[in-house]
């Protein structure tokens, strides 16, 4: 163990995932509660931690599965499908309203797929990078999902490549997500 552990990326995507059932958690406590503005706030602030994360992973932590897991390439692969069938549902949950009818299906279907996801790479993917790589590998590659993390989009992009070269643009759409944020206010904790 190294004083860094805490930046590995295994503890640093594992931190997003404990923030991102929070955020499931508040909305299934507040389901029959909360006024609708509330539950679109959580919802914005789901998808902006899931956006973010996601194209972290598909920038630094997928590359690494490639290339240093046996049949990285497969997993890999299995994992990007499921970030665009999240980007595809959070595109969905971004047009509607709470009030809106599919909106708690839809809701309920972004957090079964989720909820599947992390388990798979906490359970399968997380165990297989740490028993290949070495503590200070998993701390740079921690590092520059961190760094990645403050200028990653916050919206979803579902025709944005999820894959190396393609996903470069990544920083540039974080910008305008972030400007369009900024304007709208967005994001900001009421």
């Amino acid at each position: 163990m190294t004083e860094n552990d805490h930046d590995d990326v295994i503890a640093v995507l594992t931190h997003d995932h404990r923030e991102v059932r929070a955020l499931f958690d508040e909305l299934d406590r507040t389901r029959d509660s909360a006024d609708p503005k509330q539950r679109k706030t959580l919802v914005d602030r789901a998808t902006i931690e899931l956006v973010r994360h996601a194209t972290v992973e598909e920038q630094f932590l997928y590359p690494a599965v490639r290339l240093n897991v046996d049949g990285g390439a497969e997993l890999a692969d299995r994992e990007i499908r499921e970030h665009a069938q999240v980007e595809l549902t959070l595109k969905e949950l971004h047009g509607m309203q709470p009030g809106d009818e599919p909106f708690e299906p839809t809701l309920r279907r972004l957090v079964e797929a989720v909820t599947a996801h992390i388990a798979e790479e906490e359970q399968i993917l997380f165990p297989q990078l740490r028993s290949v790589c070495t503590a200070e590998d998993l701390v740079a590659i921690g590092k520059m999902v961190t760094t990645g993390k403050k200028i990653a989009p916050t919206r979803p992009h579902p025709a944005a490549p999820d894959t190396p070269p393609g996903n470069l643009t990544a920083p540039v759409l974080g910008v305008v997500d972030r400007v369009r944020d900024a304007v709208s206010g967005r994001g900001r904790e009421s």
